[in-house]
């Protein structure tokens, strides 16, 4: 097995309050799956959207396959998210709700090998919510280096 690869969204817990998770198979191409393998991709400008009744992760960065030839896939195209539809239906009533979006936070690959995208239901920061995260990052900080 490949190592564990993990590439996160640090981003998303600073401008958004994460409210549920979930976790979504993505559809790749092989030279993507490669990629992925290779810890070769971002989600920091991600985001998630419906076209009709499916989900698409928009704007995820997955670098060309550099043994890739000719059949090469586009590093930031559309790639669509595999969930039940139990949970497409949630996400798509709260996305409907306003103030709700979904962002994806963990892009990993599971013990079977597969790319798999945690998303979260989430909600905007304001300003001042994102200065109170940094103030509890700060005296979390301070206590953990006290206890040392």
């Amino acid at each position: 097995m490949e190592k564990g690869v993990s590439i996160k969204n640090k981003k998303a817990s600073h401008e958004f309050f994460l409210l549920q998770d979930f976790t979504a198979g993505i559809m790749l191409s092989g030279t993507e799956i490669k990629s992925i393998r290779d810890g070769k991709a971002s989600i920091v400008d991600a985001y998630c959207t419906f076209k009709g009744n499916e989900l698409f992760v928009i704007n995820m960065h997955i670098a060309e396959y550099t043994y890739g030839t000719y059949n090469n896939h586009e590093p930031k195209r559309d790639r669509k998210l595999l969930l039940t539809k139990r949970e497409l239906h949630k996400l798509q009533t709260k996305v409907k709700e306003r103030g709700f979006t979904i962002v994806p936070t963990l892009l990993f690959i599971n013990e079977k090998g597969l790319a798999k995208l945690s998303i979260a239901l989430a909600r905007g920061k304001h300003h001042y919510d994102k200065r109170e995260t940094l103030k509890q990052k700060d005296v979390k900080r301070e206590i953990d280096r006290h206890h040392d």
